[in-house]
């Protein structure tokens, strides 16, 4: 076996017991399934709304209950779009930044969030609540992005983004924003200039990276008209040179191989994966408001299946590896939603 084999095989086990240790959980919350935008190539059905106050009641019982026997809690807000139901995001949050403060428990937290909402002072603070990591999207220049990135009035969304984003780089809020610019045939033309243009505006300023993703079909209405990128086309290689240095790690294992993460719904289902979510095998049980899970043990098991076989591919993209039983195929290494 190479040096490069056994470091592979390495990495896999210790992915592994990091995925089953019990004192470590990660929640990927949806504080609301409603969303002001309307992006063309969105794959959510915007079906439930506000996070119901039983299951905001469970969250926290669910903190409360595990607290005792963790040594890392890690809250994900996820939606629909999570400041739209920022009393949830702030009810959750500051409940579990307080189990932590009361024990020994190391606390992070981290949001997507279209930015809309996201100026310095809500930034800052949703920072004093724990939540210091912040995924903006872009989808290039306003000409480009204000096709793609829709407000659900039709209007575009790019100048107050923008706007917002200088906000929080010239302020003092502790925070680290993640740039995720999404790519396309169409705004290919427009990419190196726009990198430029954010080279120069955020990544002087180490609170800010980059990460460049091209826009895929994941069973959205609007999929069958896409027109996307191969994920091996060699422009997407030149325009990260462009911001060389800002890029963040890539993506190995998905959080939802992981059998201490689990997403919870705004009504209380709990699932994997945020891409399919009105796939029934992505509702593996339910949370109750004591703060109890009932969970569908065969349906858990398969998002963890690569573990067990020793698939890596699996492990990178559980979604993917169930796509032969009826799930939309991801490219192996893609992350889906957050």
């Amino acid at each position: 076996m190479s040096v490069s084999a056994r470091a592979d095989v390495s990495s896999f086990d210790r992915e592994m017991v990091e995925s089953f240790r019990n004192d470590r959980l990660h929640l990927i919350l949806l504080p609301t399934e409603q969303c002001n935008f309307r992006c063309t190539y969105c794959y959510e059905d915007f079906a439930i709304g506000k996070m119901r106050p039983e299951v905001v009641q469970g969250v926290k019982r669910l903190i409360d209950r595990r607290g005792g026997d963790l040594a890392h809690l890690q809250i994900s807000w996820f939606g629909g779009e999570p400041m739209l139901a920022r009393s949830v995001v702030e009810e959750i949050a500051s409940h579990a930044s307080s189990v932590s403060t009361a024990g020994r428990l190391t606390y992070v937290s981290d949001m997507t969030t279209n930015g809309w909402l996201l100026d310095h002072s809500a930034a800052g603070r949703l920072a004093d609540l724990g939540i210091r990591t912040f995924q903006v999207s872009l989808d290039g220049p306003a000409h480009c992005h204000d096709h793609t990135r829709l407000r659900a009035d039709g209007r575009g969304t790019f100048d107050r983004i923008w706007g917002n984003l200088l906000s929080i780089r010239d302020s003092s809020v502790d925070v680290r924003v993640l740039l995720r610019i999404h790519v396309t045939p169409a705004n290919l033309p427009s990419m190196p200039a726009f990198l430029h243009r954010v080279k120069d505006a955020f990544l002087a300023d180490q609170r800010f990276v980059v990460a460049l993703k091209r826009v895929a079909r994941l069973g959205g209405p609007g999929d069958a008209s896409m027109d996307v990128l191969a994920g091996d086309d060699e422009r997407l290689a030149a325009l990260r040179e462009i911001v060389r240095g800002s890029l963040p790690e890539p993506v190995t294992f998905c959080y939802a191989a992981r059998a201490n993460s689990l997403m919870v719904r705004a009504d209380g289902r709990l699932g994997k994966c945020t891409v399919g979510m009105s796939e029934p095998r992505n509702t593996v049980g339910r949370l109750r408001p004591d703060g109890t899970l009932d969970i569908d043990q065969p349906r858990f098991r398969q998002w963890l299946q690569g573990w067990e076989t020793g698939d890596q591919e699996s492990t990178r993209c559980p979604y993917r590896a169930l796509g032969s039983r009826g799930l939309p195929v991801l490219q192996v290494g893609e992350r889906p939603g957050a």
